[in-house]
């Protein structure tokens, strides 16, 4: 049976006049209205707004010019700092990044890029077709990594890439790094003074089962006040489709891969439970069926966005000048998740030294997830029933930093969830419906004497999919797919009850596909294929931005803009 699947901020600085130029600052950014995708294309297309940007004009660094990614190696990196543009200073700082892949045939590839062992960019290439050579934008603001482009640097971009006779796609890059200076409207950007990386040498970290481990020994600046990680962790080889997996024991009947559909990063700190990622179902351009992605891709496909775990009430532990070790590991990792993060600190300008320490952790070290089976086999052999896997974690993380301007005390309550259920009819034909949500809740409270900063958000990752195989009386059989893909997440930044920020973003893609095959497992047509991206954000800033495409036949519709955003 053929499957188509291929490979704060008063705290933050420690002071109110910063936490307000911060809001100045971003109130100053221009946002963008982006480039309109090409109705009447199958070019790689996505709803999500680009960068947005200061008025100031860039300095431009190149990092790769045209590279030719056409072999299985990394390829070097050198980096020098603009001159005479904000001496490391700057309002904003942009990657952009161009991809290209020549008409033919390829896979799917992981993209990566890193400049002194830190992570800039992380995604997935597009495939290409007999007659179609897929070429894509994408960008992400790397403000918040400043300290590591004030200095000069080496690095790798990693586009493993197999090309041969048959494979015959050749995947073309330019990166580029803009930097915007800062003036009276565009203010310095307020930035991590120290980036530690978390990763392997200028590369992702293998993690081949739940006892793998990324480590870092880190000695942190003795006057950091803030801590954060930026986290990626993605699915490869047989856990690529992890959120279709079952248990290990029901594997073989089902036609699934092990382990169950549960997955979770664990961040740690000397061997303590320090947080929670959740992973995020990002389904590449070759997944399940390549013409569900065509050209319409997937939630993040190209351009996955790291997932933030505030590690702040550690950070009077961090600051006393010894190493530490920061850990990363994957829950019911199988075969294998790759793993990059960045551990961001931020510090106290008016102090040399802080200190603290951790005053209450209830993390606990692994998940329990809970596991329920209701399947039946009968004479036949056909195997029915539902799957359903379940984890529910709440927990409470407080420590304190001896400041400049006093003691702070910070607290992360975090509820995470996570639900799986699937159902199955699977023997002669092959049917698998999964129904998938995963929220974190998140209140994060800084107390400074009276003052109290709470940073409110809520995420959700839902996945609905739904896989037919069925095979005709004549050997004939038909594939057909169903994706309905979300990310969500709002978030709001208070004073004292006082609310300073809010901003709601919600991003869908809804793919569907039929394919017909001939008794000999040829494919004998394809469609109808339809699909539609959605994504609004807005703010109380007055911000609001939202797109809507629609395709048929692989070919992009409809692009309508401003969809429930007020009239300009």
């Amino acid at each position: 049976m053929p499957r188509l699947w291929s490979a704060s901020s008063v705290l933050r600085r420690c002071t109110l006049a910063i936490s307000l130029a911060w809001a100045l600052s971003a109130s100053a950014q221009v946002v963008d209205v982006p480039a309109r995708p090409a109705v009447g294309s199958s070019n790689p297309a996505t709803a999500e707004p680009p960068v947005s940007r200061p008025s100031t004009r860039p300095c431009t660094e190149t990092l790769f010019d045209n590279e030719a990614f056409n072999d299985y190696s990394a390829h070097p990196i050198a980096y020098t700092p603009p001159t005479g543009c904000g001496n490391g200073h700057w309002a904003k700082v942009v990657l952009t990044v161009d991809f290209t892949v020549t008409a033919g045939r390829q896979y799917d590839r992981t993209a990566s890029l890193y400049l002194g062992n830190a992570n800039i960019f992380y995604g997935t290439t597009a495939e290409p077709r007999k007659a179609l050579s897929p070429s894509w934008h994408v960008e992400r603001d790397v403000t918040d990594l400043s300290a590591i482009f004030r200095t000069a640097q080496t690095g790798q971009a990693i586009i493993y890439n197999i090309y041969d006779s048959t494979y015959n796609g050749g995947i073309y890059s330019t990166a580029k790094l803009l930097f915007y200076p800062a003036d009276f409207q565009n203010l310095p950007a307020i930035v991590p003074e120290a980036v530690i990386p978390v990763s392997g040498v200028n590369s992702p970290y293998e993690l081949d089962t739940t006892a793998s481990e990324l480590t870092t020994s880190v000695i942190a600046p003795r006057n950091t006040v803030k801590a954060y990680l930026d986290v990626i962790a993605q699915s490869q080889s047989s856990d690529e489709f992890w959120y279709l997996c079952v248990p290990s024991d029901v594997a073989a009947k089902l036609y699934s891969c092990p382990g169950t559909a549960f997955r979770e990063t664990e961040v740690t700190i000397d061997g303590k439970p320090a947080g929670i990622a959740p992973v995020y179902p990002w389904i590449y351009t070759g997944g399940i069926d390549p013409y569900l992605w065509e050209p319409i891709t997937g939630v993040q496909t190209l351009n996955f966005k790291p997932y933030r775990v505030d590690l702040s009430p550690f950070a009077g532990v961090l600051s006393d000048g010894e190493p530490h070790t920061v850990g990363v590991s994957v829950f019911n990792a199988s075969s294998y998740f790759l793993a990059t993060a960045n551990l961001l600190l931020y510090t106290d300008p008016f102090r040399p030294e802080t200190g603290g320490g951790l005053l209450e952790d209830t993390l606990s070290v692994a998940p329990t997830p809970q596991v329920v089976e209701k399947l039946t086999t009968d004479a036949s052999g056909n195997t029915t029933g539902t799957v359903v896997v379940d984890s529910n974690r709440t927990f409470t993380v407080k420590g304190y930093v001896n400041t400049s301007l006093g003691r702070v005390e910070t607290t992360v309550l975090q509820k995470v969830d996570f639900q799986s259920a699937q159902t199955f009819n699977v023997g002669t034909n092959d049917i698998q419906n999964a129904v998938q949500t995963s929220t974190v809740e998140s209140k994060t409270a800084s107390q400074l004497g009276f003052l109290r900063e709470l940073t409110e958000s809520n995420i959700s990752f839902p996945l609905t999919l739904d896989y037919a195989y069925t095979v005709n009386g004549d050997g004939t059989s038909a594939q057909v797919v169903t994706s309905n893909q979300s990310y969500a997440k709002n978030e709001k930044k208070s004073i004292n009850g006082s609310t300073l920020f809010t901003n709601r973003v919600a991003e869908q893609v809804r793919s569907t596909d039929t394919l017909n095959f001939s008794a000999a497992g040829a494919i004998t047509s394809v469609g109808p294929t339809s699909s539609s991206a959605t994504y609004k954000s807005e703010d109380n800033r007055g911000n609001c931005y939202s797109r809507k495409l629609i395709s048929r036949t692989r070919v992009l519709t409809s692009v309508i803009d401003g969809i429930g955003c007020p009239a300009k």
